[in-house]
Parts: structure tokens; sequence; C-alpha cells
């Protein structure tokens, strides 16, 4: 190596120009750092140009990255190469310890006190969920070679949200390969899930009663009360269970703690599949369509969020995590290549999944 730019920007170039034909040598700022970027046509597929020169960029302390640009293609040299360092599992552990009391909390709270039976079903099923969708993440960045930390769980106590958790999530250390790969792992988490949620709520649904609101309301005169909102696959799983629609006739089903468990692993489910910034639809989106179409829809996604938010003040928030997630994203190895044949399936069915699990109004608040 050679602390010399203008010779380092030559040595790049050299290994550039053995799988593009270059037009110009730009110079791109990210954040202190400067990374060379050679624009031109490339002399091979776009993944066999980045396997091709992605060992020798690296030799030169250098990570390749193939990318869209206008009407030709960018080969970025990033300063750098990943070398992620291991995640502290006491961490993961730590987090997941505080959130099975936090939602043992949640759904042990019941009419006639703290019931912990419930707490305990309530607390296992979530977990479940979420310990499913971030382990179809982890094992498929894993078995991709993708850097990834554990699952970091995020307790809530009782005091501030009903749900006893904000979820969990997973970090990638390093830039994913390519489109393929991104959307290998960006699903595996919905649809993980997902494979456990059904089941949840349908023996969730199964323990759980109807009853009359208004019989509810007196029930209860003294407290306020929440009404979980309907997606598309929550309203069929109550009409297999009950053979109707859902609130409706002045019905409605008194949840048992784990048909909640599964109603929240819909919602969660939904949320993180909004084609958007970083989020799994957001990855799901971009794997399909590519990063110019990824950025505008984040927008538009974000003023949709913004408009319903006058339907769901909750929407509001989202509006805002959207917009900024929207405006930087991790970068690929590889963003050139596009999705096909059963991959592009693939996307398409996780785009479906989210019509079917999102919920228009998640909660309705109503006071006594």
């Amino acid at each position: 190596m050679t602390d010399r730019p203008d010779v380092m920007v030559e040595a790049l170039r050299t290994a550039a120009a053995t799988v593009m034909l270059i037009d110009s040598v730009e110079m791109s700022q990210r954040g202190s750092l400067v990374a060379p970027r050679f624009v031109g046509r490339l002399r091979v597929e776009a993944q066999v140009a980045h396997d091709a020169v992605e060992p020798r960029f690296r030799a030169l302390g250098y990570t390749a990255l193939l990318q869209e640009q206008r009407d030709s293609i960018a080969l970025e040299a990033m300063p750098g190469v990943f070398n992620p360092a291991p995640s502290r599992l006491w961490v993961a552990l730590l987090l997941f310890g505080l959130t099975v009391a936090s939602t043992i909390a949640v759904g042990g709270q019941d009419q006639a006190g703290f019931n912990l039976g419930y707490g305990l079903a309530y607390s296992a099923a979530l977990l479940s969920i979420l310990l499913a969708h971030e382990l179809g993440h982890y094992v498929v960045a894993r078995r991709a070679g993708v850097a990834v930390s554990y699952p970091f769980f995020i307790p809530l106590p009782p005091q501030i949200g009903i749900l006893g958790t904000m979820g969990a999530f997973i970090s990638i250390k390093e830039p994913v390969p390519n489109r393929r790969t991104l959307l290998a792992i960006a699903i595996a988490g919905p649809l993980a899930g997902l494979a456990v949620t059904v089941p949840v709520l349908l023996i969730g649904l199964s323990l759980s009663t109807v009853h009359s609101v208004a019989e509810m309301r007196q029930a209860m005169p003294d407290q306020a009360y929440f009404t979980e909102g309907n997606s598309l696959l929550y309203a069929a799983a109550k009409l297999l269970i009950f053979g109707k629609f859902l609130p409706g006739s002045g019905q409605d089903v008194f949840l048992h703690p784990v048909a909640m468990a599964g109603w929240a692993g819909l919602l969660v489910t939904g949320l993180n599949l909004i084609p958007a910034g970083q989020l799994d639809g957001g990855h799901i989106f971009f794997a399909l369509f590519g990063p110019r179409a990824a950025q505008a829809a984040s927008m538009i996604i974000a003023a949709l969020l913004l408009a319903m938010g006058f339907v769901w003040s909750g929407w509001f928030i989202w509006a805002i995590l959207v917009a900024m997630l929207g405006r930087a994203r991790a970068p690929l190895r590889n963003e050139v290549t596009p999705l096909q044949g059963p991959w592009r399936i693939l996307a398409v069915v996780g785009m479906i999944v989210f019509v079917l699990v999102f919920t228009p109004v998640p909660i309705t608040i109503g006071m006594p």
C-alpha cells in the first residue's frame, strides 16, 4: 500500500479496468472519508464483475461497492475493509430477561388482580413470535456469511405500553452482498414470525369468548379500554373460529392473553413490512425495484402515513421515522444485479403478506 492518494487511485483504477470500461473518475464523500468512484460500463455481468474485483480492492484496503448511476454503472472504492466486532451476548440475554419480566407484568393484568398464569402464557406466546422473527433474520444472514448481532429485545414497562415490549431487532454489521441476499434476510423474519403467529392466534382465539360490547363496558365502568384493530388476516381468523365478523352486531371478542399475543404478532409483522426505509418491507421493495424507486417509495409512504395520522395519531410518529430512515441506508456490495425468477415471486409474496396483516387503525382507546 502507499500513502500517496494519486498512486492509490491509479491502483484502484487498474483493478476496476479489468471488469469495466471506465468513462470517468469521481470522488465521493462518505463522512470524513473520500471514496473514488469509477463510472462506466461493465465488461461482464454485475455479480461476476464484483466477485472478480472485490479481492483486489480488499488487498488495497478498500471495499468494492457496485452501484447504479443514471444510465451507467459506478464502482465505488469505499476506504477500509469490514472486520465486525463480536456482539455482547450478556447484553442480549439481559434485555431478553427484562422483556420476559415486562411482558409477564402486562399479560398478567386481570380484572380480579394479577394472574401469573395469564402473564406466563402471554409472555411465552409473544416472545416466541418475536424470537422466531429475529432468528429468521439471524440464521439466514449467518448462512449467507453476513455478520449480524444477536437479537436484542426492547422491554417496555406496563405503565408505558400495552404490549410490554417495543419488539426486537438485529443489527447488520457489514454491507450485504446483493439484492438476493438482502431479500432473503429481510423476508425470513416476517415469514418465520408469521409461521408462529398464526397457530398462536388460532389457539388464543379458541380460548377467547364473544361478549356483548355493552355488557363488557358495564363490567368495567370505571376503566379505560382499548379495541384492537382488524387486519384482513385477523378478521379472517375470527371468522374461522367464531363464524362471524367481529366486532359486529354489538358483539366483540374478549381476548385471552395468548390471542392478544397473536394479534400483537400480526401487528408487528405488518409494521415491519411497511415498504419504506430500513424496515423489512423497505428492504424487500429495494431488492425488487432498486435504489431510486425505493427512495421515492419511502417519501410517498411517509406522506401517506402522515395523512393516516388524522385517523390514528400513532401514524404521525411512524411518518417521521420513515422519512428519516428513508434518507440514509446501508449500501449493498452489488446493487446492480436484479432479482430474477423465483426471487421476484418471493418478493411479491412479501408484499402480499403486508397487505394481509397491515392494520390501518391498530388501537382505539375508549375512556370510562
